[in-house]
């Protein structure tokens, strides 16, 4: 394996994206430029001027037709990550530009609020990192999210998050609060429990131990958690997928959700990338298996299939995570969050109700 990556990044290059009138690669020009290791990528990050901070979805494949997303790119750097395509309509590239080049909305938390005082808005459950992780590392600094969950708490709106993030433990007091009162819910991402496996495939996130103690930190608070086994990655990690469900059961995890990996638009190319650096002798092979789950193809997009894919391989998945789940009491229950608290505070000038 070489070492011409960028340390702490998931992409190998930064390809650039489907709108960009030209495309560049990397020549040796005899100087041997391209075996020098490449020096340090430094995260640059730009506060957006959001107009609107609720983003709704029609898709049949998730549990929810609203999200927020505090930010845009994400620095763990997962190079699997489906919203990797989306920075290209910035004219920024899916590859290392998405890790390293971010949007944050520092004024999510009020935008929210305008967005809940409206007469016409309709309570339901709102997903927080559904699309980039609302607790990357920026959010330690940004405290973006937490806000979010503030004016959430205080409307006493449902809330459901993903995060991969040990940073969640911070906002435990709010989201106890509002669990107790039915209104949030937490899933943990688990792709891994190989430390070395995980740093190349989700450089920043926490590691996979580290998540489990989150797990068990929230469910100790009182706090509704799952985990989601995501992505499964054929021939990668998907051997994994018991033990995590196993542990994380134990560690107070009721639900249990999973996806098989996607490669949309830009993300073929990086991830085939990535193994050729990381994993080549088994690079073939787990493509293989991957066009075996989607019907010949790299990637399926259709709704319905697009999560869990087709054919044996996809199937043998679905009835050992759903026999691992029985196994381990995960799933017994549905939790539908309650969206009938929802109240809109009054504001100074606002007309009091008298009856």
């Amino acid at each position: 394996m070489s070492t011409k990556f960028h340390k702490g990044r998931g992409a190998i290059s930064n390809t650039d994206g489907r709108y960009e009138a030209y495309s560049h690669a990397a020549i040796d020009d005899g100087w041997g430029i391209l075996d020098e290791q490449p020096p340090a990528l430094k995260t640059i990050v730009t506060d957006e001027a959001a107009r609107t901070i609720i983003s709704r979805n029609d898709s049949p494949d998730v549990p929810f037709d609203r999200s927020i997303n505090p930010y845009r790119g994400c620095e763990h750097g997962c190079v699997y990550c489906f919203a990797r395509p989306t920075h290209a309509y910035h004219g920024l590239s899916p590859g290392l530009d998405f890790e390293s080049r971010l949007f944050a909305k520092p004024d999510a938390a009020r935008l929210l609020a305008e967005e809940l005082r409206k007469s016409k808005y309709e309570c339901e459950v709102i997903a927080l990192g559904a699309n980039t992780d609302c607790y990357q590392p920026i959010e330690r600094a940004r405290r973006i999210t937490r806000g979010v969950l503030e004016v959430l708490a205080e409307h006493h709106h449902p809330v459901v998050i993903v995060t991969k993030s040990a940073l969640i433990e911070r906002d435990i007091d709010i989201l106890a609060a509002m669990a107790g009162k039915n209104l949030a819910m937490v899933y943990i991402s688990i792709t891994t429990f190989d430390r070395s496996l995980a740093r190349r495939l989700e450089p920043r996130a926490a590691a996979p131990a580290r998540r489990i103690e989150v797990i068990r930190a929230l469910s100790n608070a009182g706090i509704p958690t799952g985990v989601l086994t995501a992505p499964v990655i054929p021939a990668l990690n998907d051997s994994e997928m018991e033990a995590i469900l196993e542990t994380a059961a134990e560690a107070g995890a009721r639900w249990a959700g999973y996806v098989l990996l996607r490669l949309p638009l830009e993300i073929k190319d990086l991830f085939k990338e990535w193994l050729a650096e990381h994993a080549p002798l088994k690079a073939e092979h787990v493509m293989s298996l991957i066009r075996q789950s989607r019907e010949g193809k790299e990637n399926d997009a259709h709704f319905g299939s697009r999560m869990r894919g087709a054919g044996l391989y996809a199937q043998m998945i679905e009835q050992r995570f759903r026999l691992a789940c029985k196994r381990q009491g995960l799933n017994r229950e549905r939790l539908r969050l309650d969206t009938g608290q929802f109240r809109v505070p009054a504001r100074a000038g606002d007309q009091l109700v008298l009856f």
